[in-house]
């Protein structure tokens, strides 16, 4: 018994729990919330867990699918966008030019689509294989490739799209080959 219990100490998963959580929900309070809520089911439901499997991507499988279970219906998207802003302000103190940057980064990928979020975050960020983010998700290896190329095709556009709108074409006028039509 006390070897089982062993193998399901989950303290050194609260980091990943809480990053991953902080992604989905956008506040580090609902984010709290939602680990809490994703552990206690992880508890309830530790005969479902293969003692073989991979412990870190079981919780965070568990956890995906408390948030979508209904812990986002009970927030308006609105709120949680300038919850982060807020927080996005309130916490960061680096040059001014850092800030804004972090800011443009954190809006932009925030303002993914949750599918996208969830897949990109759980690759990039938590440095899950392809094939563990996809169990994590409960998706096919192929549909994680598709919304990971996708997330990524939207936030180039997101980076590329202002700049570019705001750089206007050059002409040289009165230069040597400015030629008279």
């Amino acid at each position: 018994m006390n070897g089982q219990n062993h193998r399901f100490d989950v303290i050194g998963q609260l980091a990943v729990l809480r990053r991953y959580a902080r992604s989905l929900t956008r506040s580090d309070a609902d984010a709290e919330d939602l680990v809490h809520d994703a552990l206690v089911r992880a508890y309830e439901r530790k005969s479902t867990f293969r003692q073989a499997g991979n412990l870190r991507t079981w919780l965070l499988s568990v956890l995906h699918n408390v948030f979508v279970d209904g812990y986002r219906s009970r927030h308006s998207a609105t709120g949680r966008v300038e919850q982060a802003a807020v927080l996005a302000e309130a916490h960061l103190l680096p040059p001014q030019d850092h800030v804004v940057r972090l800011a443009q980064i954190r809006t932009a990928f925030l303002s993914l689509a949750e599918e996208q979020r969830a897949a990109l975050h759980l690759v990039a960020i938590e440095g899950l294989s392809y094939e563990d983010a996809a169990a994590t998700l409960g998706i096919p290896v192929g549909t994680l490739m598709s919304r990971i190329a996708r997330a990524r095709a939207a936030l180039r556009e997101i980076e590329d799209g202002p700049a570019a709108a705001n750089i206007g074409h050059l002409k040289i006028v009165g230069g040597r080959n400015d030629k008279a039509n």
